[in-house]
C-alpha cells in the first residue's frame, strides 16, 4: 500500500515550549513514576518516547502508577493490577471497589464553576462544585425512589446540557447503568438503542437549539417513552421553555425541577472495578446498533490518563469541546470533572448562520484553555474566512481535534488564526475504547498531518498482510496488549461471539481496529482512513483520507468522498464525489485542477475515473463519512440492506446514491 507521506520527514511543525514541558503534569508523572515505581528507561521526564516504552512494556507498573499518582479512592483495595492479560478477557484490578461518580465530584472547588452551560445564542450559566454535588444527590434520591438500583438502566434523550451530566452522575452514584443519545435521533432510532437495555427510567428534554431554531421534541419524547415498555417513570426536563402536556398515556412522569431540587445527602455505592458504567452505541448504519459496555474503573483510569496527563487538565482549566451526547467525546468531556477542571456544555450548531464564530467568542469570554473540535469544523472556518483571533484567545493552549484524519493544511491555519503557541493536538480513537489510540501530549512535538505519538499504555502497531509489524509503511492499526477501557462486553452478546468477531477475528489475541496507519521512525502516527474503504487499483492500495486531504484543500471544494468499487465483470470503478462551495460550478477546468492535485499530492495511480458534483455527502450522526455504505450502494446493493436511515444525518442521500448506483449498473448491463 502506498502513502502520500514520503521520507525524508520534515522538521516538526510545532515544538512545545521547554518551560511549559518541564512544568507539565505528564513530566511530573514521569518523575514520580521513576522515583516511586522504578520506571525503567526514564532518564529525562520530558522524553515522551521513553515514558511510552515503559508504559507498554510494564503494563502493571504503569497502570499502578496512574492509580497511585491520581490517588484513586477505592473502598476495597485491588489484589493485583492485571490478573489475566488474554484479549479479550483481560481482568484489571480484581478485588477493587470504587465509583466513577465519587471521583468526578471529589476534586471540584465548592464555589468555582464545575460546569459552564453555553448555547449558540451566546447565553450561559454556571453550576459550582457545591451546586453540582447537591443536584446529583437530589436526582440520585429521586431515581432511588423510582426503584432504580444497582445494575438498572437509566437512559437520556437529551441535548448537551448540564441536565445530561447531572443525570449521568446520579445514575453512576447508584451503581446503575447510563446511556444517552441526542434529540436529533428520531424516536425509533433512539428506541433501537434504548429498548435493548430495558431501561427503568427515561430522562428527556422538551427540545434543543440548532442554527437559530428551537426544535420541539415533546411529542418525540413521549413516543420514545411509549416504545420502552420497561419504564417505571419518565423525567421531563424543561430546557427550552415548552410546556409539557398534562395527563395522557405516558405513565408516571416526574418534572425535572422536582427531581433536582430536593435537599439530600449524597450516598455513593461502591461497585467492582469492572461494574458497568455506561453503554455507548455503534453508529448502527447496518442493523441494530451494538451496545458497547465500559466499566467504572477502566473509564476512570483511562480518562485520568487522557485528560490529566495527555491534555494536562487540572484545577483552573476550562475545556470546551463541541460534541453531541451520542458521540463518545461527550463521555470524555464529562470526565473533565475527574481532573478538577471546569467542563463546558454547548447546545446548538457549531457555526450558526447568524454568528458562525460563536464558539471562538465563547472560548474567549470564558477563558477556555482547551478547545476541542473536528477537522470539518476547522476546514469550514478557513473556507468561510472566519478570523478566530479577532477574539482574545490567549488562554487557549491546546486545540484538540478528532473524528477523522486532520489534513496537514489545517495546521498553518490554526497557527496563523488562533495562535502561534497553541498546540494542535490531533487524536484518533473510538467509541469502542471511549478514548484515544494516538494523539499528543505537552511533551511531544507536532508534525503537520500527523498524530504526535501513540497514547500512553497503548501498545500500538501497524501490521502488514502477514501480521508482521512494520515501520514507515502503511499497515492495519492493531493493539497488542490490553487497555483498561476496552469493552467489558457487548450488550445482549452472552457468549461474546460478536465482541470477538468485531475486534479479534483477524488476529487472535490482538485488537484490530479497522484503520490504516503508518508508524513513523520519528514516533508519530499517520492515519490514512478505514481499512475497509481502501482504494485498491491494480494492486496498489491507498487510504481514502490521503485523497480527501488533497482535494478538500481546494477552495472550491467543501467536502470530498472517493470510492473504489469492484464491479461484476472484474473492473474497478473509482469515482470522486465533491460538494462544491457556494457559487462554484464543476467544469472541465476544475476537474483538471482536482486531478492535478491528486497526482501531485496523493498518487498518480489513484486519479479518479470520474469526478461528480453532489448536493451533499452522507455521514453518521457523529459526522463520519459513510464510505463503505456508499460503496455498496454504488455496487447495487439494496438500500435497506446497506443502511439504517435513522443512523444517517441526511437520510435522503441514501436514495440519491442508490439511484446513482442503479443508473450506472443499468448502463453497464446495457453495454455488456
Amino acid at each position: 500500500m502506498t502513502t502520500s507521506h514520503l521520507a525524508p520527514y520534515s522538521d516538526p511543525f510545532f515544538t512545545p515550549d521547554p518551560n511549559a514541558v518541564a512544568h507539565s503534569r505528564i513530566a511530573d508523572f514521569a518523575r514520580w513514576a521513576a522515583r516511586h515505581r522504578g520506571a525503567e528507561g526514564i532518564q529525562d521526564p520530558t522524553d515522551y518516547r521513553a515514558l511510552h516504552q515503559w508504559s507498554v512494556t510494564d503494563l502493571e507498573g504503569f497502570w499502578a502508577a496512574v492509580w497511585e499518582y491520581f490517588g484513586i479512592d477505592a473502598t476495597t483495595p485491588y489484589e493485583r493490577v492485571l490478573a489475566e492479560e488474554t484479549m479479550p478477557g483481560a481482568r484489571w484490578f480484581p478485588g477493587a471497589t470504587l465509583n466513577y461518580a465519587h471521583h468526578a465530584l471529589r476534586n471540584l472547588q465548592p464555589d468555582a464553576p464545575a460546569i459552564t452551560a453555553l448555547d449558540e445564542t451566546g447565553a450561559g450559566y454556571e453550576i459550582t462544585g457545591r451546586e453540582l454535588r447537591a443536584r446529583v444527590a437530589s436526582v440520585a434520591a429521586s431515581l432511588r425512589d423510582l426503584g432504580v438500583g444497582q445494575g438498572d438502566r437509566v437512559v437520556g434523550y437529551l441535548p448537551n446540557t448540564p441536565h445530561a451530566v447531572i443525570a449521568f452522575l446520579a445514575t453512576a452514584s447508584l451503581g446503575a447503568v447510563w446511556s444517552v443519545c441526542g434529540q436529533d435521533y428520531a424516536p425509533k432510532a433512539a428506541a433501537d438503542r434504548f429498548a435493548q437495555l430495558e431501561p427503568a427510567v427515561l430522562i428527556t428534554a422538551d427540545g434543543y437549539l440548532f442554527n437559530g431554531t428551537t426544535h420541539d421534541r415533546r411529542t418525540a419524547s413521549l413516543e420514545l417513552a411509549a416504545a420502552l415498555p420497561t419504564l417505571k417513570a419518565t423525567v421531563l426536563v424543561d430546557h427550552v421553555g415548552l410546556a409539557w402536556p398534562e395527563g395522557g398515556d405516558s405513565g408516571l412522569t416526574v418534572p425535572w425541577e422536582d427531581a433536582v431540587t430536593r435537599v439530600e445527602y449524597l450516598t455513593i455505592a461502591p461497585v467492582p472495578f469492572d461494574h458497568p458504567l455506561w453503554v455507548v452505541f455503534s453508529s448502527g448504519t447496518t442493523g441494530l446498533p451494538k451496545g458497547i459496555v465500559h466499566g467504572h474503573g477502566g473509564v476512570l483510569l483511562e480518562h485520568l490518563k487522557m485528560l490529566g496527563l495527555h491534555t494536562d487538565l487540572g484545577t483552573g482549566d476550562r475545556l470546551l469541546w463541541y460534541t453531541t451526547t451520542h458521540w463518545m467525546m461527550w463521555n470524555l468531556v464529562v470526565s473533565t470533572l475527574l481532573t478538577g477542571a471546569t467542563t463546558c456544555t454547548y447546545d446548538g450548531s457549531p457555526a450558526p448562520l447568524s454568528r458562525p464564530d460563536v464558539l471562538w467568542e465563547l472560548a474567549s469570554r470564558h477563558r477556555v484553555t482547551v478547545f476541542g473540535t473536528s477537522p470539518q469544523y476547522l476546514l469550514a472556518m478557513a473556507k468561510l474566512g472566519i478570523e478566530p483571533s479577532a477574539h482574545d484567545l490567549s488562554a487557549i493552549r491546546v486545540v484538540g481535534c478528532t473524528g477523522s484524519a486532520l489534513p496537514a493544511s489545517a495546521y498553518p491555519w490554526v497557527r496563523d488564526h488562533v495562535g502561534a503557541r497553541v498546540q494542535l493536538a490531533s487524536t484518533s480513537g473510538g467509541t469502542d475504547i471511549v478514548s484515544g489510540f494516538a494523539g499528543s501530549a505537552s511533551t511531544t512535538p507536532v508534525w503537520a498531518g500527523e498524530l504526535s505519538a501513540p497514547s500512553l499504555g497503548v501498545a500500538l502497531a501497524a501490521y502488514d498482510a502477514t501480521g508482521t509489524p512494520v515501520l514507515d509503511r502503511v499497515g492495519e492499526l492493531v493493539v497488542t496488549r490490553p487497555m483498561p477501557s476496552m469493552p467489558l462486553y457487548f450488550w445482549n452478546d452472552p457468549g461474546g461471539s460478536r465482541y470477538r468477531d468485531a475486534y479479534f477475528g483477524a488476529y487472535p489475541g490482538v485488537w484490530r481496529h479497522g484503520d490504516w496507519i503508518t508508524l513513523t521512525s520519528h514516533g508519530s502516527v499517520i492515519v490514512h482512513g478505514r481499512s475497509d474503504a481502501t482504494l485498491n487499483r491494480n494492486g496498489v492500495r491507498l487510504g481514502s483520507a490521503d485523497i480527501h486531504d488533497v482535494v478538500e484543500r481546494l477552495p472550491e471544494i467543501t467536502e470530498a468522498l472517493v470510492i473504489g468499487a469492484e464491479e461484476p465483470d472484474g473492473g474497478y470503478w473509482m469515482p470522486l464525489f465533491v460538494v462544491l462551495a457556494d457559487g462554484i460550478g464543476l467544469d472541465d477546468s476544475l476537474r483538471d485542477r482536482i486531478r492535478d492535485a491528486i497526482r501531485a499530492g496523493a498518487s498518480p495511480r489513484h486519479v479518479p475515473d470520474e469526478i461528480l458534483a453532489v448536493p451533499a455527502l452522507p455521514h453518521t450522526k457523529t459526522g463520519k463519512k459513510l464510505e463503505v455504505p456508499v460503496k455498496r450502494l454504488l455496487q447495487g446493493a439494496p438500500a435497506e440492506q446497506v443502511l439504517n436511515p435513522a443512523a444517517v444525518d441526511n437520510p435522503d442521500l441514501i436514495a440519491y446514491f442508490a439511484r446513482l448506483g442503479a443508473e450506472r449498473n443499468k448502463r453497464s448491463a446495457h453495454h455488456t
